[in-house]
């Protein structure tokens, strides 16, 4: 029954032999032993894919309680004897993998020596088990239905510009104003050079220009510090630089609408059920990432990556 569950759960037998360490031709076994054992079809095969039956799709919700009451009988019992221990895949956005999520890891590992880590770092969007990631990080208002969220800070945008190129072109006043400036932007999408901002109910798009674009933070900081115009900035890509006085905040009064706007959530399967090393893990972020919740709190300004 419990692999009848991974099977229907992962789309194919296949799929459910890589989730399971098995093979094809085993999984299909166990599930025509479990048809011939119940006398009936679970699953109506074509050449493309599986659908469940109308009696196959009742035994798959009872089927699901039984695997589901297994879990939280499993992890009463891990709360007690499982030691945290094994390999956990984390799929990360690039910046925030590079600059928020991994100065974390090396502390992870030394507390827990018997947990190794895998970041997988992408834009891309990661599925859990298409692609075989054991948690997802990934910024938006609403995480994704179907999976378990918990939150770990707020991301928002920054405009920022050195006082150099600032004292040679002047501070923008007002978000129109940014079309005369040189900007440095995403560039991924054709609409990445329309630029929209917020503030007290009042709404601004502007078209904006420049001579460098790229579709990576740390290289646009990079530019912003060669003077070579405004940037739009993750604030934890721009931070080091801000306090350090490298580099002016422009517009602070608005808020900047761009793309990943929202919160990083780290995600996972929606069962009941948790490994103790993914655990320890949620948790530590959780815990190590709650000052930047915490400093947040109190901004007016909606985060975004």
């Amino acid at each position: 029954m419990a692999v009848f569950v991974r099977v229907v759960d992962a789309g194919g037998f296949s799929a459910a032999a890589r989730q399971l360490g098995m093979t094809p031709s085993a999984v299909s076994r166990q599930v025509a032993r479990l048809e011939a054992e119940l006398t009936i079809r679970l699953l109506e095969r074509t050449t493309r894919k599986l659908r469940l039956s109308e009696p196959g799709a009742e035994v798959y919700r009872r089927a699901q309680e039984m695997v589901a009451a297994a879990r939280e009988a499993m992890a009463a019992a891990g709360k007690f004897t499982e030691a945290p221990s094994g390999l956990i895949r984390i799929s990360v956005p690039k910046a925030f993998g590079r600059l928020v999520l991994h100065p974390l890891i090396p502390a992870f590992l030394h507390r827990y020596p018997s947990i190794d880590v895998q970041l997988v770092v992408s834009d891309r969007y990661v599925d859990l088990i298409d692609d075989e990631v054991d948690l997802a990080i990934r910024i938006t208002d609403q995480p994704a239905i179907g999976l378990a969220a918990r939150p770990l800070m707020p991301v928002r945008h920054v405009l920022c510009a050195s006082r150099q190129y600032l004292l040679t072109h002047g501070m923008p006043a007002h978000p129109r104003e940014l079309a005369q400036h040189s900007c440095l932007y995403l560039g991924e999408h054709a609409g990445d050079n329309r630029w929209q901002f917020r503030r007290r109910g009042e709404q601004v798009q502007v078209m904006v220009h420049g001579r460098y674009v790229a579709n990576h933070s740390e290289i646009r900081l990079e530019g912003v510090l060669q003077h070579l115009g405004i940037g739009c900035l993750p604030h934890f890509t721009a931070d080091n630089a801000l306090q350090r006085g490298e580099v002016v905040e422009v517009l602070p009064g608005w808020e900047f609408m761009g793309a990943y706007r929202g919160t990083a959530w780290v995600l996972y399967p929606p069962n009941r059920y948790l490994s103790a090393k993914l655990r320890v893990f949620i948790d530590y972020l959780a815990d190590e990432l709650a000052p930047r919740r915490a400093v947040k709190a109190g901004s007016p300004r909606t985060e975004h990556k």
